[in-house]
């Protein structure tokens, strides 16, 4: 069994900055990538950030590239992704899951606007 719980979202004005916080609760953690995904109002789910399991490796989508940073604490099961500069494109349910794709969470909801 695998639960992700994501928090840390909220309303900011543009060029703000949040902290997301994704907690894994299974054993599958020490050994999977974790990845953000961000899903706007009428949009696709789209993918924003990888950290391997090693937390070596990251990558970034080109929109967010230079302005969101992720990584990991093994010793909290937690991934983070902060977010500086934030834009009103920004604006979405923001969700964690590895490459796998196991049943998603809540998701934590960012909200950028003057």
């Amino acid at each position: 069994q695998v639960e992700f719980v994501e928090s840390g979202g909220g309303s900011v004005q543009p060029g703000g900055s949040l902290r997301l916080s994704c907690t894994v609760h299974g054993s599958i953690f020490l050994s999977s990538a974790i990845r953000w995904y961000r899903q706007a109002p009428g949009k696709q789910r789209e993918l924003v950030a990888t950290i391997r399991s090693g937390g070596g490796f990251t990558a970034y989508a080109d929109s967010v590239k230079g302005r969101f940073t992720i990584s990991r604490d093994h010793a909290k099961n937690t991934v983070y992704l902060q977010m500086n500069s934030l834009h009103p494109e920004d604006t979405a349910v923001y969700y964690c899951n590895t490459p796998t794709e196991w049943e998603w969470g809540q998701g934590t909801q960012v909200t950028v606007a003057s």
